[in-house]
């Protein structure tokens, strides 16, 4: 595994799994822009979909998804020098009122038109405004815990944050 320089200025770090060619940060961009992942993502996940979001219509799941994956990507990929990454990562605890370093973090989509956004960005957070990015996913349930690909996410996490202590 090694570590990709996102934005090239040190602040924003993606990792690159072994035997992955992209940082994980592009390549979840890359599945949240693809219909086909998409479609097959939502399809083995739409009692989620209608149980947390009232979403019966596949299409309609996989427009809002691209469209909000754009826009978080702009956000995230904001390469001006005063962009400040610290409005967009906020803790992944809810309840966590302190600032800690080597914490787990989320960048959350801004969809606000019909729904919640269900994408997050996953992180740990290695110093004020200098983020590693470990994984992302489309989360539909309330816990992590509850469904699989959201429990890896948080077990990518647990292993970075324990790591870089």
């Amino acid at each position: 595994m090694r570590f990709e320089d996102i934005l090239h200025n040190g602040r924003l770090w993606a990792v690159v799994y072994d035997g992955d060619a992209q940082d994980i940060l592009t390549k979840t961009f890359a599945n949240w822009l693809d219909t086909g992942f998409l479609e097959d993502f939502f399809s083995r996940n739409i009692k989620d979909l209608k149980t947390y979001f009232h979403i019966t219509n596949l299409d309609q799941a996989i427009y809002d998804t691209i469209a909000d994956a754009a826009s978080l990507s702009c956000l995230i990929l904001d390469i001006r020098p005063d962009a400040n990454l610290d409005s967009l990562f906020r803790p992944l605890e809810n309840q966590r009122i302190r600032e800690m370093l080597l914490s787990r973090e989320k960048a959350k989509g801004t969809r606000s038109t019909t729904h919640k956004s269900w994408l997050r960005i996953y992180a740990i957070k290695l110093e004020i405004g200098t983020y590693l990015v470990t994984g992302g996913a489309i989360k539909l349930t309330h816990f992590m815990a509850e469904r699989e690909h959201t429990l890896n996410e948080l077990k990518r996490m647990k292993h970075y944050e324990y790591e870089c202590d």
